[in-house]
């Protein structure tokens, strides 16, 4: 069973589905860290988590310039172009 954490105001909850997976993930898993405080740390330990579970799969990581701006153009073309999946990492 997954579980989905939800971050938004749980007043109004909003039902979701989970698009169905194979349970199989290959080709490269993206990182970006969006330069918030302590964002690296969240995404070291799942890195760290990820090449344990999945030792196959290339992991690569990026970061934004600052989290005050949506992320460059050329930085969101790289990543499409390199990677099969993308975890975005918020933290502080």
């Amino acid at each position: 069973m997954t579980t989905i954490l939800d971050p938004t105001d749980e007043r109004v909850p909003v039902a979701r589905q989970i698009t169905a997976r194979t349970g199989d993930i290959s080709g490269v898993i993206g990182l970006l860290d969006i330069s918030k405080p302590r964002g690296n740390v969240l995404l070291d330990e799942l890195q760290s988590l990820l090449a344990a579970r999945y030792p196959k799969v290339e992991i690569r990581r990026y970061a934004k310039p600052t989290f005050a701006k949506p992320c460059p153009s050329d930085l969101r073309l790289r990543i499409k172009s390199e990677c099969s999946v993308l975890v975005e990492a918020l933290a502080d």
